[in-house]
């Protein structure tokens, strides 16, 4: 299938070539989208299918949805359905496109979520995710929300199943909590980049949920974590969850992290209980030995823990690096 935006293809839009897939479909589905900004929301359910762009500097897909922008019936969207992209169907793979929503600065917008993944054994390589609060929710959703009886957005009241996502050669931007979700996630190569919204905090990387029985959660591998803020500025991560867990592996930190590097969303009794680690971090915000004393130094020896095959292989033995 080709997607186009000059109509010499098959669709002229990603939705239209995703909606002649036929339930239940067991092959894979392999999609080229050519040149061009894609200005759609995006949902998708169906497994097997796999999106290739022409580079992510030319195939964009982009929507402006956000938490404060109100719906028909006069309610807040919400976090869950500000998505530009919905992935919810199993073994997705995404190479050479960016997932973008621009909606903007979330001080004024609330969060806006370029990508909301929820599809386990998914894979993007050389893809971007541009955004502001919030920009790539790696699900599943908590079991339950911390205010009110509901998340909202298109998992709402379905059941939870663990995720397994891997990034590889990817850019991710973003200020506020802009990785955060429940999935086990390797970012393998990629450059995380922090917006500067000239304030004293300018953001948060990372707001894991992982669930307490998950032995991983977020792991960072040989990324570089870069922005045009001011130096000490930025948290490595925040809990959204108590049992929040997040490592960085051989990566490279500019001045705009804090030397603290965690922060305990005010949740003192959560130090106890996440799992937050770093090997060999390096550059001017990679100081380890000035981070909070509740957050791990990882020692060499159990460094085979942290290998991709091992945190993804799961129960069928997953290695999207094979």
């Amino acid at each position: 299938m080709i997607v186009c935006k000059d109509g010499q293809c098959n669709f002229s839009t990603l939705q239209e070539a995703i909606d002649s897939i036929p339930e239940g479909n067991t092959e894979r589905v392999i999609i080229h989208i050519k040149e061009g900004v894609y200005k759609e929301k995006v949902h998708i359910t169906k497994p097997y299918i796999t999106l290739i762009g022409v580079d992510p500097e030319r195939t964009i897909l982009t929507y402006d949805d956000s938490a404060n922008k109100l719906l028909p019936n006069g309610e807040k969207m919400r976090t869950f359905n500000s998505y530009s992209v919905f992935i919810d169907g199993k073994d997705f793979i995404a190479e050479n496109i960016t997932f973008e929503n621009s909606a903007g600065d979330g001080s004024r917008v609330g969060q806006a979520v370029a990508a909301y993944v929820d599809g386990d054994r998914t894979t993007f390589r050389n893809c971007k995710f541009l955004g502001c609060q919030d920009t790539l929710f790696t699900g599943p959703l908590p079991p339950k929300p911390i205010e009110g009886n509901t998340f909202g957005g298109p998992k709402e009241g379905k059941a939870r199943k663990n995720t397994r996502q891997y990034y590889e050669g990817c850019y991710i931007k973003g200020d506020i909590d802009f990785i955060f979700g429940s999935a086990t996630a390797v970012f393998n190569k990629c450059e995380i980049f922090s917006n500067n919204r000239n304030m004293e905090v300018n953001g948060y990387i990372t707001s894991a949920s992982t669930p307490e029985n998950n032995r991983f959660g977020y792991v960072f591998i040989d990324c570089k974590l870069t922005s045009d803020g001011a130096p000490n500025t930025v948290y490595l991560g925040r809990p959204w969850r108590d049992f929040a867990k997040t490592i960085f592996i051989n990566c490279w930190m500019g001045d705009h992290i804090k030397p603290e590097g965690f922060h305990n969303w005010d949740k003192v009794h959560a130090e106890k209980l996440v799992d937050y680690g770093e090997y060999n971090s390096q550059g001017p915000g990679g100081q380890m030995d000035q981070r909070v004393s509740w957050a791990k130094s990882i020692k060499r020896e159990v460094l085979q823990e942290y290998s991709i095959s091992n945190i993804l292989a799961g129960d069928d033995g997953w290695n999207p690096t094979a």
